[in-house]
């Protein structure tokens, strides 16, 4: 029943239709009929018109399949209707324009319009809604029925008698245009075959308005170009779209640090002490020497293991949480940690695994993630060390903490933090603006000798590139001298020397000499007049490298990766500091035995023999090598480790105690089982400085002091040195022998064997800082390392010349009052540093009279000049007759003229006998003071010469009453002492043998050795006997 009504409901649809059309045919406007079936169709039968032109296309293979294309948007839609809209005014002008005079009357009856209202009845049927059932496809094969077929031919007949363009016979367009006429309700007509319904004989066919059919194609053609223009717009707007995309996808990922390429940031400053102790916490302490104060990285402890001075920081065991703060201060980027285990000759502690911790406030804490969990660092594997965890990417915060999970041993940890700073308005310690334009990098050793060469090649005149020698692995030692006339000792001007690397990971006295090279360089092209006063008036070497071979080692771990150890000692593991003979030992052992200055002299003392082919390292050598072929007046090695000035001695003297000669080895605690610890500590305390002072100790402080006290920040001891409290008093220089006593250390040699007066300055507490740590370093010691230089005019200076003005070479300076010489150089000249005062001052060489002259030092600057010329002596005809008579001295003696008649030989015999008599006597009532020990090893030749006297005058006394035994008249004994005499100066010089032969001075001395057993001091030099 349902399926008759659709049916009923589809054929009066069909019939109006019909009507409609045939109305039109009579003179009717049939635009609006047409335009109304049109839309109403898709809505009242959108449905089943749909399914029957599908039925109608698979039945007729002729109808060309229109395939489904994807809706337009609306805007297109409209744009669309607007343009078709457009094209129907111009062709309805145009027709009119064509058309007869009663082409018009159809639009008077615009009421015709109003038949379609009847289809609106078609709404009625709202059972087709209802049936859901399967019968309902059914009622889709009614439009299989030709009723609409036939009725077309009727009306295409009915427009071509009437004129109007049948726009229904359009071929399809393309997808747009398609949609626009479904969406029209044009597609009803476009839709039907055409060869149902033939046309009449008597119409004219579509191609008679050929117009009309240009104009239609046309406008297509126009629709196709805009839609394929609005396709290639859409797609390069795709494409700019997507390449846009893909360029801020890259730049997103550049902004996104990689995980093999983090950032690197400089060191916080623990190591160098630049993060003061308060911003270091900890969650506990083992005991007072294992604090937060403790836990920097390569922190050194005082060597006692419960001592307060630890090396680490070590947590209470009891304690379950367990955290290392650092407070940045201000908001920092952290990067990184280096982590270290304890410094200890015994225990083996280190931290295995921990975790990083981040706050603002030290109340909210953020542990370190890795896109998963908690990050957790494998840490150290040993207790030396370092090992560097570097975050993926960089987290801004104020605090840090190092939360250790596991560890060996006891938890004791050693930490450095990386961070870099924020740019702020206001300037952090690490932010440094140099005024002096220089290369403020590290130099490896190629590095090193390019720039040496740049700086040469920028000033010619002024300096020169030479080599001292060359290390273990074959690398030169290169060497600058920067003076007026480079390559040439000039007379009158003094020899000034800087060397650094001694220890290869000691790297910033390198950098500082590279860069004194360069600023002195600079300065001296633009006429600075106190580089200019520098370079004319002294002659100054530079050394960057004593040790390239452990530089090297040193720079490939980089600036923080390095231990305290590692590079510190060369190639074949010598300490170079430490490896020069031991010229102390020398001198104390002479001056307890009385032979200085007459035997071993107080200066230049000589070389133990086979010292140098012993253990010596190849830099060692020539090291000496050059000390002994230039002049040099004074000197400094730069080091690191702490920030002082050391000055000599730097070995202990060994105290000599009260009666006794044994030897210095005899003496130390241990050893000799007379002297134990409380005589070693109480003979210290009675000695004090007298033990490691030098004779020039006031000299060497006031050196000291001008470089330290010019450094910017080395007397700033309130925060204490280093390692521990502070060492230097507050004035920032120390003796070393008080400090860190060392054996065979290059300043005592060069003080021992050479003129000059050589220091120790220890830069900082990090040995390798960090680059951006250099200008930092470079503006604290720029104006110490100037000012030391202009030391070395300080004191007095002069020519010892002889009488026709040649120098005299090798020519000995004594002052009055101190117990050092030094010597004249090759061409006479001489330099002689002294504070302030008036001193004596004594010039003399072998063949000429000594002179003495008093020299005035004053506080301004510049050297005294105070030169001397000697007058040769007769001395060298002395000494030919002291060969000829048995190296004897010369004694004039006058005799009385023998009497008449008188036995000379009987006399002479008798005298001789009653002399061997009365000399036996003599000794025979001096044998008590024979065996004061003192006595005979410091005076044994005032003793000769006493015994002598005595045995006269015993001579004198005996043959008075016999007057028969003697044939000359005894002298008395003014007379006697008169005319015997012997020439002062000669005795002060060399040992004098006396003509008395009993006892010979071999006698002498095997009397000395047999009254007390003691060991004499033995000149050959070996590191094992100290």
């Amino acid at each position: 029943m349902r399926g008759a009504l659709l049916g009923l409901s589809v054929s009066l649809a069909l019939c109006c239709c019909v009507l409609g059309w045939d109305g039109g045919v009579e003179g009717q406007d049939t635009t609006g009929v047409q335009t109304q079936v049109r839309q109403a169709g898709p809505v009242v039968h959108g449905r089943e018109w749909e399914e029957e032109r599908e039925d109608v296309m698979m039945d007729d293979p002729g109808v060309e399949e229109i395939k489904p294309k994807k809706k337009k948007s609306i805007e297109e839609v409209e744009a669309a209707r607007a343009k078709k809209a457009a094209e129907k005014e111009a062709k309805a002008k145009k027709q009119k324009a064509n058309k007869a005079p009663k082409a018009p009357k159809p639009t008077k009856k615009p009421k015709a319009t109003k038949a379609p209202k009847k289809l609106k009845a078609t709404k009625a049927p709202k059972a087709t809604k209802a049936p859901k059932a399967t019968k309902a496809p059914k009622a889709t094969k009614a439009p299989k029925v030709t009723k609409p077929k036939a009725t077309k031919g009727s009306k295409t007949t009915a427009w071509k008698e009437e004129g109007v363009k049948p726009v229904t016979r359009i071929p399809s367009l393309e997808e747009d245009e398609e949609k626009l006429l479904i969406e029209l309700g044009w597609d009803r007509l476009d839709s039907r075959p055409s060869g149902h319904t033939p046309l009449s004989a008597g119409s004219k066919t579509l191609t008679e308005h050929g117009q009309d059919y240009w104009d239609t194609k046309l406008a297509a053609k126009q629709l196709e170009e805009e839609a394929e223009k609005a396709r290639k717009e859409k797609e390069e707007k795709v494409k700019w779209l997507r390449k846009k995309w893909e360029e801020e996808e890259e730049e997103r990922l550049r902004k996104i640090p990689v995980h093999a390429e983090p950032k690197k940031c400089p060191p916080l400053g623990l190591e160098s002490h630049r993060v003061d102790d308060d911003q270091l916490l900890a969650s506990s302490q083992s005991h007072h020497g294992f604090s937060a104060q403790r836990g920097r990285l390569n922190m050194q402890s005082s060597g006692n293991e419960e001592g307060v001075y630890g090396g680490a920081w070590c947590a209470e065991p009891e304690e379950k949480n367990h955290w290392f703060e650092v407070d940045a201060r201000r908001e920092v980027e952290f990067t990184g940690v280096i982590v270290q285990g304890r410094n200890s000759d015994t225990a083996e502690d280190f931290v295995s695994t921990f975790y990083v911790s981040f706050s603002n406030d030290s109340r909210d804490w953020t542990v370190l993630h890795d896109g998963y969990a908690e990050w957790l660092f494998y840490g150290n594997v040993d207790r030396d060390s370092p090992v560097m965890v570097q975050f993926d990417w960089p987290t801004v915060a104020r605090y840090i903490r190092v939360l250790p999970q596991s560890w060996n041993g006891s938890l004791c940890l050693r930490v450095e933090v990386m961070a870099c700073q924020l740019t702020s308005s206001f300037r952090s310690e690490n932010e440094v603006n140099p005024t002096d334009n220089l290369d403020f990098r590290h130099h490896n050793y190629k590095d090193m000798r390019q720039m040496m060469k740049v700086i040469n090649e920028e000033c010619p005149n002024i300096t020169r590139i030479y080599n001292i020698g060359k290390s273990s692995a074959g690398l030169k030692m290169y060497a600058m001298e920067i003076s007026d006339n480079p390559g040439e000792h000039q007379t009158g001007e003094p020899e000034f020397r800087y060397t650094a690397g001694l220890h290869g990971n000691e790297a910033l006295g390198r950098e500082l000499l590279l860069l004194l090279m360069q600023f002195m360089c600079k300065e001296y092209n633009e006429n600075n007049p106190r580089v200019r006063r520098l370079v004319e008036g002294v002659r100054i070497h530079l050394v960057p490298s004593l040790n390239p071979d452990a530089y090297e080692l040193a720079y490939e771990m980089g600036s923080e990766m390095g231990n305290w150890g590692l590079g510190h000692w060369t190639e074949e593991g010598y300490d170079i500091f430490q490896n020069f003979p031991d010229l102390n030992s020398v001198l104390w052992g002479a001056e307890d035995r009385g032979w200085v200055p007459r035997i071993v002299p107080n200066h230049h003392i000589p070389l133990p023999e086979n010292f140098l082919n012993g253990s010596v390292a190849l830099e060692t050598k020539a090291i000496i090598n050059w000390m002994e072929r230039t002049p040099f007046v004074l000197g400094a090695n730069l080091q690191g480790g702490e920030k002082v000035v050391a000055y000599p001695f730097d070995m202990q003297r060994p105290p000599k105690a009260t009666g006794t000669l044994g030897s210095r080895r005899e003496l130390r605690p241990g050893v000799n089982h007379e002297m134990n610890e409380e005589t070693w500590a109480r003979m210290q305390r009675q000695n004090g400085d007298a033990l490691r002072e030098t004779s020039d100790d006031t000299m060497f402080r006031w050196l000291a002091m001008s470089y330290a006290h010019s450094h910017l920040t080395m007397t700033e001891t309130q925060r204490g040195s280093c390692h521990t409290d502070d060492i230097s008093g507050g004035q920032g220089i120390i003796n070393r022998a008080s400090w860190k006593p060392v054996v065979g250390s290059m300043n005592d040699f060069s003080y021992l064997h050479t003129n000059c007066f050589e220091l120790s300055v220890f830069l900082g507490c990090d040995k390798f800082p960090h680059e951006s740590e250099l200008p930092l370093e470079w503006e604290n010691n720029r104006e110490a390392l100037l000012s030391f230089i202009e030391q070395v005019h300080r004191g007095i200076k002069g020519i010892v010349r002889d009488m026709e003005g040649k120098p005299l070479a090798n020519a000995t300076i004594s002052v009055d009052g101190v117990k050092h010489d030094v010597k004249t150089a090759a061409a006479g000249d001489y330099w002689r540093l002294l504070n302030p005062g008036e001193y004596r001052v004594t010039a003399r060489v072998d063949g000429h009279t000594l002179q003495t002259r008093l020299c005035i030092v004053g506080y301004d600057s510049g050297a005294t000049p105070c030169s001397f010329t000697l007058a040769k002596s007769n001395w060298d005809r002395i000494k030919q007759i002291m060969v000829l008579h048995g190296k004897r001295p010369i004694r004039l003696v006058t005799k009385a003229p023998p009497r008449v008649g008188s036995d000379i030989s009987g006399g002479s015999v008798g005298s001789v006998d009653a002399t061997k008599t009365g000399a036996t006597g003599g000794m025979g009532g001096t044998s008590a003071n024979s065996h004061n020990a003192e006595r005979l090893r410091r005076l044994r030749l005032m003793r000769l010469r006493k015994m002598h006297q005595q045995r006269l005058r015993y001579n004198f006394s005996t043959t008075t009453p016999v007057a028969t035994t003697t044939t000359t008249a005894a002298p008395t004994t003014t007379a006697e002492l008169e005319t015997e005499s012997t020439t002062s100066w000669y005795d002060s010089w060399f040992p004098v043998e006396s003509s008395y032969t009993e006892p010979t001075p071999a006698e002498v001395f095997t009397e000395i050795q047999e009254s007390e057993p003691t060991q004499d001091y033995t000149f050959e030099y070996k590191f094992e006997d100290y």
